[in-house]
């Protein structure tokens, strides 16, 4: 009979289960600071994803595989013990997590949905996305999936890794034994592949149309004041409608960059100070870090 060979951590490596490029470069920045290779599945969500998931991995990504997914990764997340999550909102994840029992949890940015995360985590608010309606079984899912989250935390299994970690509603979290890491994007700026923006300033697209909380006439007077000002390159969401690039497009001044990755990983590492305007989003937050100690500055602007 062959001899029993003792399991160790190194053999049951973490599982970073991801649907959009910032969670993706959150797993990356994840295993690098812990010093580990990390197993990614990430959502065919779009096109960027498959870009993103190429480009880090061309870095030197601390990746043991990744591989795209439909639907939950069942097999995965059934052999791997230690999950590190990026939507803890989904409806997907809530099922696993109310079927699977992982050993733990560490939750990575979903943009600013991590500081609603935080405070559904800490009570202060319902499981649930804010502004939306759920049905009572996502809503029985939501709170058994908190649950477990939880009882997670009293094991010190639960824990989120976040550029927003000085934010108050996370910074509270420890008083239920959640730990939260700062996510300084440091493996991002050490391997940085800056895009090369001749005149140094930047406009920063949103996906406010497409979400309907900004009228397209709005966006566009909004830019062509910015452009206004002078020359500069505008890197679109990889969300805009096609329509409003066009218009964009056409605006003296600005010249479209269609990078096709995320701008973190498209602007990490920049040698030249860069001048940045943008709306009120997540990337403005994120961008302050990647660039810190670049010399750029990040104008918020309130498109009137």
């Amino acid at each position: 009979m062959g001899q029993c060979r003792r399991v160790t951590d190194s053999d049951r490596p973490l599982l970073a289960w991801v649907e959009s490029p910032l969670q993706l470069i959150g797993a990356a920045e994840l295993a690098a600071s812990r010093g580990e290779l990390i197993r990614v599945a990430f959502r065919l969500s779009g096109e960027q994803m498959t870009a993103t998931a190429a480009e880090l991995i061309k870095r030197g990504a601390p990746f043991r595989v990744a591989e795209p997914y439909y639907g939950i990764p069942w097999a995965l997340l059934s052999s791997h013990r230690d999950w590190v999550i990026g939507d803890a909102f989904s409806g997907q994840f809530r099922s696993a997590m109310t079927m699977l029992r992982p050993r733990s949890v560490t939750l990575v940015d979903d943009g600013a949905m991590s500081i609603h995360v935080a405070e559904a985590l800490a009570g202060r608010v319902d499981y649930a996305r804010p502004g939306q309606r759920e049905s009572g079984l996502k809503t029985l899912l939501g709170g058994r999936a908190r649950d477990r989250m939880l009882r997670l935390a009293t094991t010190g299994s639960l824990g989120m890794f976040s550029a927003f970690a000085d934010h108050p509603s996370l910074a509270v979290l420890s008083a239920r034994d959640i730990a939260v890491t700062a996510n300084d994007f440091s493996w991002l700026r050490e391997h940085g592949r800056p895009i090369a923006v001749p005149q140094g300033r930047i406009i920063l697209g949103s996906a406010a149309v497409q979400d309907g909380t900004l009228a397209p006439e709005r966006y566009l007077s909004w830019l062509r004041g910015v452009a206004s000002a002078g020359p500069a390159a505008y890197l679109p969401h990889r969300r805009e409608p096609l329509d409003v690039l066009r218009a964009v497009s056409a605006i003296d001044g600005l010249t479209v960059r269609a990078i096709g990755l995320p701008v973190e990983l498209a602007l990490a590492g920049t040698a030249e100070p860069l001048d940045i305007v943008s709306l009120r989003s997540t990337a403005a937050i994120t961008l302050r870090q990647v660039l810190e100690g670049s010399g750029s500055s990040i104008r918020l602007e309130v498109a009137a």
